[in-house]
């Protein structure tokens, strides 16, 4: 496991290289932010709250990626298309309920 970093705040990477691309997962309190190899239709079913980046390799591309999408679960707390990656995971990292 490796770790980033967004303005003071640290979260739990998850990486592996399972084919072509790697599998990359950013894990917040309340939910994460997953690379495309994660299906959001089985992430809407099992009630994850989580988005999705595409084009991300290496965690450092995190810091420039925007959210391509994001489930209902997600959307209902604020994460919409187009957000910056810092800005979800603050999102999912409140402390509100």
């Amino acid at each position: 496991m490796d770790e980033i970093a967004f303005e003071g705040r640290t979260y739990i990477v998850l990486r592996d290289h399972i084919g072509n691309l790697p599998l990359i997962v950013v894990k917040a309190k309340k939910g994460y932010v997953a690379c495309s190899y994660i299906d959001k239709k089985t992430a809407e079913n099992v009630g994850d709250v989580a988005a999705f980046v595409a084009g991300v390799k290496e965690i450092e591309d995190l810091k420039k990626a925007k959210i391509r999408h994001a489930t209902s679960w997600a959307e209902d707390l604020g994460i919409r298309e187009g957000m910056s990656v810092k800005k979800a995971l603050e999102i999912m990292d409140a402390d509100t309920p």
